[in-house]
């Protein structure tokens, strides 16, 4: 169970600190209990860097979906090479997906909201909790102005969907902070950022936007804009 109270006094506490900084408190506050969750976007990839410099012993995984672009994997690569570091890699079970491609067909994602909702959970959120197991917290590069379905996001949240406390450092940065930071560093990117591809997610369900277009205007194009999450970071 949760302590909505120990997480309100964390937001009140540590709202102002660096990203950096609380890094280094949540590492030690719970230690081998925690993880990085990155999706290898750019946000991600800052707070990697962040963790790489600060030399904090935070596991970093990525989810392989299994129809993400190849410009995913190939940062993946570079970003282990980057740093020296390891990023695991979890998978959908193989049956769960046999199974429901072959009940609901290959790309049946397009065919209604449920069954993408459905495709999500078997390539997502199972191989997420499987990932979960043993921990009480994790990080991840949310910010508040990536989406409407994500203005309210705060520094530490409950989780309650996956019975952990997430925690956001860069909730409050713009998108100019992240590539300002990018850029300084030399940080690894994926190169389908330079093709007006701002959020990347699976090959079939990401496409590039137009200039001034919404940042996740390019993920589940034909869906509604509140519509647009994996269920990954959903509270209940």
């Amino acid at each position: 169970m949760i302590d909505i109270d120990e997480i309100e006094r964390l937001n009140k506490n540590f709202s102002k600190l660096t990203p950096t900084d609380v890094l280094r408190f949540v590492a030690e506050k719970f230690k081998n209990k925690i993880c990085f969750a990155s999706s290898m976007g750019a946000e991600d990839q800052v707070i990697t860097d962040l963790i790489a410099k600060a030399g904090l012993s935070i596991p970093i995984f990525t989810l392989d979906t299994g129809r993400l672009f190849e410009e995913t994997y190939q940062l993946i690569s570079a970003t282990t090479k980057r740093y020296g570091i390891n990023i695991e890699i979890y998978f959908p079970v193989a049956k769960e997906v046999q199974e429901m491609v072959n009940t609901k067909g290959i790309n049946l994602f397009y065919d209604s909201l449920e069954s993408r909702k459905l495709c999500c959970e078997i390539r997502k959120k199972h191989p997420l909790k499987n990932a979960f197991k043993g921990r009480v917290a994790w990080i991840c590069g949310l910010r508040s102005e990536q989406a409407i379905s994500r203005f309210a996001t705060k520094l530490f949240e409950d989780d309650e969907a996956n019975g952990l406390i997430k925690i956001n450092p860069l909730v409050r940065w713009t998108e100019k902070q992240v590539w300002d930071y990018i850029k300084t560093n030399n940080v690894p990117y994926n190169k389908l950022h330079d093709k007006n591809f701002p959020s990347i997610g699976c090959a079939c369900c990401t496409r590039a936007v137009n200039p001034g277009d919404d940042v996740r205007a390019g993920r589940w194009w034909w869906e509604e804009p509140e519509q647009k999450e994996c269920g990954l970071h959903t509270k209940h």
